[in-house]
């Protein structure tokens, strides 16, 4: 069996190319470009609470580091560097092998240097630590949204909470839904190109990993503004669900784990942004627009008349 140092070479020390000094000595080295200031973000996935434990190694190695980059897509940062800590319950080299290939797919597909990290025994979790770099005071934050700003959303909510509840058992898919939602919960794409094309435009931003109402509120609850969403601007799902309208809502509103951005920006942008939406190419969906009123309050309607949504997202302590 090999020791920790032996799989740390032979499946995680890959050559750099932005990097002063990477794997090898107890620390990194890294330059960050001139004029530019660094985003950091870590996040932590848990056998058990962020992925089953029968995993597929290479769809959890792809989305281990995609949830990380997603991160720095909401701060409008181009992704630079990444550190992954990890425990396993075993040196199972097949395992470890298409977990690091596709981890390291992901960073060759956003211009990554994975530069260190730490492993251990122990039940199966992954924890990366990510650099970016953003032009100094141009970082989309949580906290510019402005009363008249509209919100937008990219892509399609709730693909990925429908692809879990197909695992789980609570909805059987067929094709072609089937591959896009296993595709959204399994592979997500991070919106960094739409990230970088939103400095100077976005107001506020965040991505959607917990559910696209709780990751709203805390837009609202940092800028201290309202909001109102109009359900039935949302892009729709009658391809996935059919006429289970409940479990649609339920996923659109609440599903997360989507990785798709909500932004705010003035309403004197809206023909830039519909023409953003066209050059990358990606759906933009302008669903409501930010209010005067009680941080974090935020107005649900559909069709004009309050539409009751109990659950806005995930909480990892919570009931």
């Amino acid at each position: 069996m090999p020791s920790e140092f032996e799989l740390i070479d032979r499946y995680f020390r890959r050559p750099t190319h932005h990097t002063v000094r990477g794997v090898g000595d107890d620390g990194a080295i890294v330059q960050p470009t001139p004029g530019m200031e660094l985003v950091i973000s870590t996040d932590m996935l848990v056998a058990g609470t962020h992925f089953l434990p029968n995993a597929d190694p290479a769809d959890l190695g792809w989305k281990t580091l995609a949830v990380n980059v997603s991160d720095m897509a909401a701060m409008g940062a181009a992704p630079r560097w990444a550190l992954l800590a990890a425990a396993l319950p075993a040196a199972t080299e097949t395992w470890i092998a298409a977990f690091a290939n596709s981890f390291f797919a992901c960073a060759d597909a956003f211009g990554i240097d994975v530069v260190g990290g730490d492993t251990t025994k122990g039940p199966r979790n992954f924890c990366v630590t990510i650099f970016g770099e953003v032009p100094q005071g141009q970082a989309l934050l949580r906290s510019g949204a402005q009363p008249g700003d509209e919100i937008w959303v990219s892509g399609q909510p709730g693909l990925a909470a429908l692809g879990l509840a197909h695992v789980q058992g609570r909805r059987t898919l067929e094709e072609p839904a089937l591959t896009a939602c296993l595709a959204a919960l399994h592979r997500p794409q991070p919106r960094v190109a739409l990230g970088l094309a939103l400095r100077g435009i976005a107001t506020a931003a965040i991505d959607v990993s917990d559910g696209l109402l709780a990751d709203l509120g805390h837009i609202l609850d940092e800028s201290k503004t309202a909001a109102v969403v109009h359900f039935e601007r949302l892009p729709g799902l009658a391809l996935a669900f059919g006429d289970d309208s409940e479990l649609a809502r339920d996923c659109l509103l609440a599903g997360g784990d989507d990785y798709e951005l909500v932004f705010t920006a003035p309403a004197s942008r809206h023909a830039e942004i519909e023409a953003l939406a066209a050059a990358l190419p990606l759906a933009l969906t302008c669903i409501g627009s930010i209010e005067a009123g009680a941080a974090g309050e935020l107005r649900l309607l559909e069709n004009g008349r309050p539409l009751e949504q109990r659950r806005r997202g995930f909480d990892h302590f919570g009931a």
